[in-house]
């Protein structure tokens, strides 16, 4: 027989376990909060001249001497803090997002730009990376993938802004597909990894199902793969080709997308989105297939090993040369 007092002990449970939270995060923040008033103090005499860069070194020893117990203060974890305070002057942008001490000093690292550093500190806040998941991202340059969709995005009858949400290609290198593969087997082998997917997705994607069964008329047609997008409040279609981009794959992902509009979606919620997923694709023809298209859809290739970053980058660039400047993002 169940103990009647068993629910009244699990709220207290739940209220120290709530409390534990709290008192991490609040410790965190403090904490974040020292490593930049630390590296203020370190940047602003060595601006004056009033140091050395040697005192650094000697700042290190002197805590280490005075106060023995006390860990994370020597001379190089000083110098991150330096770079800390001199990468983010505004303490706000430090403290907004409460990420830890080892978040902020993998994107201080692996970041090249404030632009990119903005992105990656939004990112990992809003989808609650962990320090593994966020070098994973920066490791399949997200951000270029963004920006690079971004800019391509057409101009839809969505309600809401698509950009920073798709990606102009998807790293799939988690899925061990060998380059000879089957369009069932590139789909098995995501719904196999979907936990790997979503997180390559972003995290406020739900999973609907796999050959989602659509009815019109007396005909089934089946969606390879549909999920919901919480924040766009829309359902999601995606559709997976292995081989190169074609323009006529755009009428079955469109056909699907009323489909759900009429038949699915609720109300309250924002029309359905498309994602074509393909091997490849030659984006002026992308761009000419999509030029009429009424529907929200978003083409994108699949790679199944991490792109190297120079070369997003200097794809970006290029794209980024054939916009007038009033276009860029």
């Amino acid at each position: 027989m169940k103990d009647p007092l068993q629910p009244h002990f699990a709220e207290v449970l739940t209220l120290i376990k709530t409390a534990q939270r709290t008192v991490i995060s609040t410790a965190n923040q403090e904490l974040i909060k020292l490593y930049w008033t630390i590296g203020q103090y370190i940047s602003d005499r060595l601006l004056t001249s009033e140091w050395g860069q040697k005192t650094i070194e000697q700042l290190a020893a002197f805590i280490q001497t005075q106060e023995p117990g006390i860990k994370g203060f020597e001379k190089r974890n000083l110098e991150r803090m330096r770079q800390f305070y001199e990468t983010y002057p505004d303490i706000t942008t430090a403290l907004r997002t409460q990420l830890s001490w080892t978040h902020h000093r993998i994107i201080m690292s692996r970041c090249k730009t404030e632009a990119e550093r903005h992105f990656y500190l939004e990112l990992a806040a809003t989808e609650r990376y962990s320090t593994r998941e966020l070098d994973r991202q920066i490791n399949s340059s997200v951000f270029e993938r963004t920006r690079l969709a971004d800019a391509k995005l057409p101009q839809t009858s969505h309600p809401k802004s698509l950009t920073g949400i798709f990606r102009d290609s998807y790293v799939l290198d988690f899925l061990n597909l060998p380059p000879s593969h089957t369009e069932n087997d590139l789909k098995m082998a995501l719904v196999a990894c979907l936990r790997d997917f979503i997180l390559e997705l972003g995290r406020d994607f739900t999973f609907l199902g796999q050959e989602y069964r659509l009815q019109v008329g007396n005909s089934d047609f089946f969606i390879d793969l549909l999920f919901f997008y919480r924040e766009l409040q829309s359902l999601v279609a995606f559709e997976l080709k292995i081989g190169k981009f074609q323009p006529e794959y755009l009428g079955q992902l469109e056909f699907y997308l009323e489909a759900l509009d009429r038949d699915l979606k609720k109300p309250h919620e924002n029309p359905s989105i498309g994602v074509l997923l393909c091997r490849d694709k030659d984006d002026e023809v992308v761009e000419y297939a999509l030029s009429r298209s009424v529907s929200p859809t978003v083409v994108a290739e699949y790679e199944l090993k991490l792109i190297p970053k120079e070369v997003l980058r200097r794809k970006l660039n290029e794209f980024y040369e054939l916009l007038a400047p009033e276009e860029i993002p």
